[in-house]
């Protein structure tokens, strides 16, 4: 018979004596098994002692968490938080060095246990840190010449312990006072070489950024860019990243009118040109923080151009039209004609018409009105000046090789830049704010300062080349238009590391070589629609759901790894779930590190039973989706999450790693629940198989027996004469 489900048997430690095992009931009160443990010992006082995990984790046991408790786990018996944190309140101000030091070192690793760091902070625990930097690290000016290394590791472990703390975030950033973020600031300049305290620097001044608009500008006034970059052309990675992402929080919390201000400054400061030499083209590989951070730097930079993609062209403005001007001028170099007299007023405004309708513009007597539709704007313009300016034999090939075609063959310049320019918007998502989970960044947008245009230069001269292969006609624009941004998709995908790399990819992705793709998956797709057919889906179809419920929930048995999401992304915290084999229980536990294969179902200290369930919420239903914080607004964010209800108002909140995932766990949660599966990914399968099981089905097999094993091999034959020599 199996023990109560409520009775945990764990072994407990304490210093100097011997383990004892015990069966721990857990509908009784937490404090009364912490008495018979004290009685056990014949301690006293047992209001003062606490139980915690034995592991690495060294978390404290509370009523909210003792539910984690399993069979076999190892605990032990220990001082309780409040006496923890009121030891250390005092040891962290001793007079003694050693003390003060160990004091910090045993606060840096108690305080990532959120019941350990509630009872320091509850003793304004914070603001004793923050003295200490501003002036407490004075008071050792002059034994930091004798004491160096005791000197940083103490500064160090005082900054791992207020990262730590600020982390759960119990109290707000708001509270912190000017001299504590100069001393901060400092540190980034001074502790260059010690990797530990810039480490815990960078994090504290991008938490700050991040989190308080009146500390952002407060930080802004003490760190610049140039302090900055020297940590770009180290070789330690993670600095490296930490360095980014201080870039990253300033220029995204930058006001409007500041970001291209600091975007002007990141280019004299040649930061594009370091990144790509010391980062990308490092002989490392690029882990996914820095991939995220670079991704993030991406899309700033491209958001830059919302402002141009978002505004109209002013007929009017002088200025405007004379970038026109220069179009027509540069395309036919047309010379300075007389205009004094009404007749050639009258010639010119024909001959204007005539060579804008040549430019390809949809509006020849006045094309500053093609630029009157954003997006993409004025954006549209000045990559076409861009292009006739820096690209000027293609661009005048391009303009002459039009205007000598017929009419109805002409691929209009001016209106195939002004839907490529949009396009190339939707494609790099010109003015979305970054995904939190997003490592999607290009290498060949960091080989050169003025990328987008350049981006654009390649892609008019491939819609110009796809429109002759295709011998399109006006009529033919928006199929055009679809094949080249198939192209391109397909290049980006391949993510060229510079842009000759990208348009190498692109002479490979001709209009004859996207129709054999095409048909390839066409082929690969083919959907029948005939009658008996449709009847013969219908009837296959709940075998084949079937067999994709049973691959979801295999998956769920295998388990995933989650990322648990913090104002501090590049310090990831995992933890992991995953169905117990007889689908009757999920179990999930916190992890060191993203694991390398399965996770034991043993080494998870979690478990919902799945009867338990109420229901599967997902986006902004969710609980963890409706907190306030720029994060939970993230579009991708919203896409990704889903949350498991229970009773109790419990929940289980899950940001799946991409969208596979996330439709791996709907869909599997969905079927224990015995819900239909609705996700994409279930659409998808369910056509794939459908689609093959009935050309299995209409193969030509009758009265062939197909074997369940395969034929035996034949024994050799006895002689070899009836091989006829050729020789």
């Amino acid at each position: 018979m199996p023990p109560p489900a409520d009775i945990v048997k764990v072994a407990i430690e304490w210093p100097g004596a011997f383990p004892k095992l015990m069966e721990i009931d857990q509908k009784k009160p937490l404090s009364a098994i912490i008495k018979e443990v004290c009685d056990g010992w014949s301690l006293v006082n047992h209001e003062y002692y606490a139980l915690q995990h034995a592991d690495s984790s060294n978390f404290y046991i509370t009523e909210k968490n003792r539910n984690e408790i399993k069979n076999g786990a190892i605990l032990r018996l220990t001082t309780s938080p409040a006496q923890n944190a009121q030891q250390l309140h005092e040891r962290i101000q001793s007079s003694s060095m050693d003390a003060k030091l160990e004091a910090l070192k045993d606060l840096a690793s108690y305080s990532r246990d959120v019941t350990f760091a509630q009872e320091f902070i509850n003793l304004d625990g914070i603001s004793l840190l923050t003295q200490m930097v501003e002036s407490g690290t004075e008071r050792y000016q002059k034994l930091q010449k004798i004491m160096k290394p005791c000197f940083g590791d103490m500064l160090s472990f005082t900054l791992t312990a207020f990262v730590e703390l600020m982390d759960h975030g119990i109290v707000s950033w708001d509270t912190f006072s000017v001299a504590f973020i100069k001393k901060i600031a400092s540190y980034v300049n001074k502790f260059a070489a010690d990797i530990s305290i810039l480490q815990r620097s960078l994090a504290i001044l991008e938490s700050m950024v991040l989190n308080s608009h009146e500390l952002y500008q407060k930080v802004a006034q003490e760190i610049t860019i140039g302090q900055l970059i020297p940590h770009l052309q180290g070789t330690d990675q993670e600095i490296q990243t930490y360095t980014i992402a201080v870039i990253n929080a300033l220029f995204l919390k930058a006001p409007d009118d500041k970001r291209q201000e600091m975007a002007n400054i990141l280019a004299q400061k040649q930061l594009r040109a370091i990144i790509l030499t010391n980062v990308i083209r490092a002989q490392r590989a690029i882990n996914n923080e820095m991939a995220h951070q670079l991704y993030v730097l991406q899309v700033l930079t491209f958001n830059l151009l919302e402002d141009r993609m978002m505004t109209k062209m002013d007929p009017q403005d002088q200025a405007q039209r004379d970038i026109i001007f220069e179009l027509r001028r540069i395309a036919f170099d047309a010379e300075s004609e007389p205009n004094n007299s009404s007749g050639s007023i009258e010639k010119r405004k024909s001959m204007y018409t005539r060579d804008y309708k040549k430019l390809g513009f949809i509006n020849h007597v006045n094309p500053a009105m093609d630029f009157t539709q954003t997006p993409p704007g004025m954006l549209a313009l000045d990559n076409m000046l861009y292009f006739a300016k820096h690209h000027q034999d293609p661009y005048i090939r391009i303009v002459l090789e039009n205007s000598s075609r017929e009419d109805k063959h002409e691929c209009p310049f001016g209106r195939s830049s002004i839907e490529l320019t949009k396009m190339l918007c939707e494609i790099l998502k010109v003015g979305e704010l970054p995904s939190e989970t997003c490592n999607d960044f290009h290498p060949m947008f960091f080989t050169h300062d003025r990328s987008f245009e350049e981006f654009f230069c390649i892609c008019i001269q491939l819609l110009n080349k796809t429109w002759k292969e295709m011998r399109a006609t006006s009529e033919d624009f928006n199929k055009v238009m679809q094949v080249v941004k198939e192209q391109i998709m397909r290049a980006l995908t391949t993510k060229p590391s510079s842009l000759d790399q990208f348009k190498s990819k692109l002479q490979n992705l001709s209009y004859t070589e996207i129709l054999k793709i095409r048909q390839s998956e066409r082929m690969n797709q083919e959907d029948f629609q005939s009658r008996p057919i449709l009847e013969l889906k219908e009837k296959i179809q709940p075998e084949i759901l079937e067999l994709i419920k049973q691959q979801r929930l295999n998956r769920l048995v295998e388990g995933t790894c989650f990322r648990k999401l913090n104002s501090r992304r590049r310090q990831d915290k995992f933890w992991y779930c995953r169905l117990s084999p007889n689908h009757k229980v999920l179990h999930y536990g916190d992890l060191e590190e993203s694991p390398q294969g399965e996770v034991p179902h043993d080494s998870l200290q979690d478990k919902l039973p799945v009867a338990d369930i109420k229901a599967v919420v997902t986006g902004k239903d969710c609980p963890h989706m409706k907190e306030k914080g720029a994060l939970k607004q993230n579009k991708e964010v919203l896409e990704l999450a889903f949350s498991i209800l229970y009773d109790s108002n419990g929940q289980l909140n899950f940001i799946a790693p991409d969208k596979h995932e996330y439709c791996i766990w709907t869909d599997g949660l969905n079927a224990l629940l015995g819900k239909d599966m609705m996700s994409d990914l279930t659409r998808n399968d369910l056509d794939t198989l459908l689609n093959m099981e009935i050309k299995l089905r209409l193969l030509d097999l009758e009265n062939i027996q197909i074997p369940d094993a395969p034929p035996p091999i034949p024994k050799e034959p006895s002689n070899y004469d009836f091989v006829y020599d050729c020789n």
